[in-house]
Formats: structure tokens, sequence, C-alpha cells
């Protein structure tokens, strides 16, 4: 094997399959990178059991062959090189790396010891904008449950359905849901529970495009865009029907400046440092909504914001911290609507817009 290729093109797809490589794997071969120069291409992968991700660039390939390399030595010594030509070769069963006056000498591991990339058939596949798809995953993604015994709960559900885009997550505190309008929606209805960290890191790989691909088959789900392919396993289990958990009607309803509201919440919070609660005391003849906030420790904070208020006054109390998350949500909207049952009834946040938004959170005992 012998080939050459840029360091800025070594070092983009190094980053783009670093998501795939095992940590402390009991398969030491699955802490490397597989490498495969062919017909002016160099194949790269990844796999740690959970994702597998292939992702190919250019390259001047004078031997083809392929050889299996440490993941973090390898990009560690690509970081370090300038932007020059990097030539990779075999060496009496070692890999030479060369760049102007560089040269390391790296131990190889087994290829035949590799996984076999998994080749799937998607049973349905849909295209989707990335961009639109990225701005989704950001309102939802926070929302997703750290649990490890309910996994499907660290998952975001993505359905398709009549040109309309929907992703759900949960952690049975809080709910965000978010939707929207694309022509590249429409087809057969698409439904998958993926894991919330990998849309996060699919997303914000240095290769996308402005289109992905995903496919579902076999319980995996396979992302495709330009020349990456990246394949992971569907999350099992019910996911909650969440459409019972939200009210169509509310006894009070408050809008709210989401910049003022933002602003009041931070400064309110500083006292709330030990004790996360919130209180919010909903004023309807004036109009007005109070915000405020004790600790033994620290004393007491309060703000008073305008704002309209439809239907009957009432108090509820809220963790500062979820509600930060939902206000982070809408921060590229004007307004943010807040409908309220009762002071034991959650709190549903609602925002229309390109991506419409509903966010409902389980009250604080006041």
């Amino acid at each position: 094997m012998k080939f050459t290729v840029s360091q800025s093109s070594l070092m983009k797809a190094l980053t783009v399959v670093s998501k795939g490589m095992g940590g402390n794997s009991t398969l030491p071969v699955l802490s490397g990178v597989y490498l495969r120069a062919a017909e002016g291409t160099l194949e790269l992968q990844t796999n740690n059991l959970s994702i597998s991700i292939r992702h190919l660039v250019p390259a001047n390939v004078e031997e083809e062959g392929a050889a299996v390399v440490s993941g973090k030595v390898l990009t560690n010594i690509v970081k370090t090189l300038p932007d020059a030509a990097i030539t990779v070769e075999d060496e009496d069963r070692m890999v030479k790396i060369s760049c102007v006056k560089s040269t390391f000498l790296l131990n190889t591991l087994k290829t035949s010891d590799w996984p076999e990339f998994p080749e799937i058939e998607p049973e349905r596949t849909i295209e989707l904008p990335s961009e639109l798809l990225g701005r989704m995953v950001d309102k939802v993604y926070r929302v997703t449950s750290k649990e490890t015994t309910r996994q499907y709960l660290q998952g975001i559900q993505l359905t398709v359905e009549d040109n309309t885009i929907r992703m759900v997550a949960t952690d049975t505190i809080r709910l965000a849901v978010c939707d929207s309008s694309a022509e590249a929606a429409a087809g057969e209805p698409f439904c998958a529970v993926i894991g919330g960290q990998v849309f996060h890191d699919v997303l914000a790989m240095p290769s996308m495009t402005d289109t992905i691909s995903i496919g579902t088959a076999e319980k995996q789900a396979v992302f495709s865009f330009g020349t990456t392919t990246f394949v992971t396993r569907l999350l099992e289990g019910n996911f909650p029907s969440w459409r019972q958990l939200v009210s169509s009607t509310c006894s009070t309803a408050v809008t709210l400046d989401v910049a003022e509201f933002s602003a009041a919440l931070k400064r309110v919070s500083v006292i709330a440092q030990q004790n996360a609660s919130i209180r919010f005391d909903v004023d309807a003849d004036g109009g007005l909504m109070r915000l405020s906030a004790r600790s033994p420790e620290q004393g007491e904070s309060s703000e008073t914001i305008a704002c309209e208020v439809e239907g009957q006054s009432l108090a509820i109390g809220f963790n500062y911290h979820f509600v930060f998350d939902c206000v982070n949500a809408v921060s590229d909207a004007e307004t943010v609507r807040l409908e309220l049952q009762g002071a034991t009834q959650p709190g549903i946040f609602k925002s229309n817009g390109k991506v419409n938004y509903l966010y409902l959170l389980m009250p604080i005992r006041l």
C-alpha cells in the first residue's frame, strides 16, 4: 500500500470517522482506523460495535492495499503536520508516514480482525434538508434522557408523513416536539427512534452536505451524505405516546417576549443555585408575570415582566434549568406562549415559525 493525500483532506476525514473509534474495548483492533487505498480513493473506516462509519477521499494511489493503525495516534500525528502532501506506505509490518521533513513509523493491527462494514439495503429511505434537520435536532436534543435502563428515552423519534417532519424527545420530566414542512418529506410514512447523540454527531460532521438520506432496515439506521456512510442501531422499546400528554385546552395562557423573559430568568436564577425552583406568579388583571426565587443560603430575588395574559391568575413552580433549555430552543423567535392548567399540571411552552416547537414541563411543588 502506498498513497499520497493532503494533510487537510486527511485531517477532515479523520474528524469525520472519529466518533466511531472504540475506547476501552476488549477488541484492540476497534481502537484503530482501517485505511484502504484503491483506484484513486482512500477509504477510512471506524467501528465501535455500536456505530460504523465509512468515509472516502480522493488520493494519489501508487500501490493498492489496506492497513489498520491506532486512530488516536494517527489523528495526533496528522493534527501536528503542516498542510502539505502526506505519503503513507507499508514497511515491514508497519506504516510509514512522511510529510515534508517529518517521518513516523506506526505499528499496525491485523486487517483480518477488522469487522466487515455493514452493507444495508434499507427498507425505507427518506431524503431531508440537513440544515433544517440540524435546527430541529438542536431544539430537542437536550431533552433526551441520560438514563441507561430505558435506552429508547435516549433517542429522538423521527417521523415523516404528509410533507411534515417531526422530532420528539422526552426524559419523562419534560417533552419536546418540533415539526416543519418540507417537500423532500413526501412519500411513504417514515418512523424511527435513533439515539440523540447519533443525530447530533452526524449532523455536526464536516463532510455534511445540503441533503441527507436516512434509511432503516433490520433494526439499523443508515445515514448517507456525500462520500460518508454512518450506520447505527435503532433504539428498541415503546417510545411514549406523547399526544395524549398534551392538552388542547388551558385555563391560563401567557405570551412572553423571548429576549425579555430570558434576561429576567437569568437574573432571578442567580439566587436559585442551591434550589433550582423558580416561582411564576401570573397576574391576569395586571397583565404581568412575576418570577421569584428563594434560597436559605443566598437570599431572595424577583422580577416582574409585562405579558399578555388570557384566563385566570395562578402560581406555579419550575426547575429553571429546564426552562432555560426551552428558552434557548426558541431563541430565534420573538415570542413564546406558556399554557397552564394549574399549579400541579404540566406547563406547555409553544412557539410557531419555520419550525414549530412545543415543550411540556412538569412543575415543582411550591
